[in-house]
């Protein structure tokens, strides 16, 4: 309770003992500019596992374009709800699949610039697992 009732417990430095003292008359050293070292987990954004990553994203979406404007051409159906709204012509689909690659890489280097660097690869994972999957049903349901 203490604590927090005393006055000094606020402030942000020393208290002025000597009325004569004021901040202006203490002197003060030039600040010494220190490289600071990245860290270990750091690395820069289209390193090799990311370029690898995002080619095998571009390469799966692709393949679920062809995949799915196959079977739609063929009488088939869409079943993602968001794709079938702007699936109705091969420009939407393909809009849609270059979207979805665009998505990846731009949420991948928003968690890279805030130094989410496992997050950012697992967007990329999850995304090829998704793709692959679709892809694997497209081909097996035709």
């Amino acid at each position: 309770m203490c604590a927090l009732f005393c006055g000094q417990s606020f402030g942000q430095g020393p208290a002025m003992v000597n009325a004569s003292v004021t901040p202006d008359s203490l002197p003060s050293a030039p600040m010494a500019q220190v490289a600071v070292p990245p860290a270990a987990n750091e690395h820069r954004f289209w390193d090799r596992g990311n370029l690898a990553l995002f080619a095998t994203v571009a390469a799966l979406n692709a393949a679920d374009f062809a995949v799915t404007r196959s079977n739609l051409q063929n009488g088939g159906q869409e079943l993602n709800p968001i794709t079938r709204v702007v699936g109705r012509s091969t420009a939407g689909l393909a809009a849609n699949f270059a979207a979805e690659t665009a998505s990846v890489i731009g949420v991948s280097y928003f968690l890279h610039k805030t130094s989410h660097h496992k997050l950012e690869r697992i967007v990329s994972f999850v995304n090829v697992g998704g793709s692959a999957a679709a892809v694997t049903y497209g081909l097996t349901h035709r």
